[in-house]
């Protein structure tokens, strides 16, 4: 006697289905994960750059008698003498330093005031704070 039955081998097509709505919805969460990240990283070297910049503020002031330089010198001698490579991660180009206020600025742009802190100003002239507006909020970082 013969045995009748279906021997094919081979996918279903539901089961196809199923790996492909599996797929896409992997490819789907690393499509949102992605730019999330970047944006992330961009931020943290962001906040890295503002506490270099703090940094070597500290480090002008020790050789100057402490004294900070203005936004006029931060931009200029400070950033060529302290700053070796300063760039925003995202455009690549240069911070510029202002001392408008940071709602104001461009992104790139670091806002250093003397005599204030990240919560206070008129604190005298040894107190500094700067400020960059980062893709998620605002970043300030004091020599308080």
């Amino acid at each position: 006697m013969k045995n009748v039955g279906n021997n094919k081998k081979g996918f279903t097509i539901i089961e196809v289905v199923l790996v492909l709505a599996i797929a896409g919805l992997i490819f789907l969460i690393v499509f949102l994960a992605v730019p999330a990240l970047q944006r992330s990283r961009r931020d943290t070297q962001r906040r890295s750059d503002v506490s270099r910049f703090m940094a070597q503020l500290e480090n002008f002031a020790a050789n100057t008698n402490g004294t900070y330089p203005t936004v006029t010198e931060a931009n200029g001698t400070f950033k060529t003498t302290y700053m070796d490579t300063f760039n925003d991660p995202s455009s690549g180009t240069a911070y510029t330093v202002q001392g408008t206020a940071v709602t104001s600025a461009a992104a790139g742009t670091i806002f250093y005031r003397t005599g204030a802190s990240c919560t206070a100003t008129g604190l005298g002239a040894n107190a500094v704070a700067a400020t960059i507006k980062l893709e998620n909020g605002e970043f300030c970082q004091d020599n308080r």
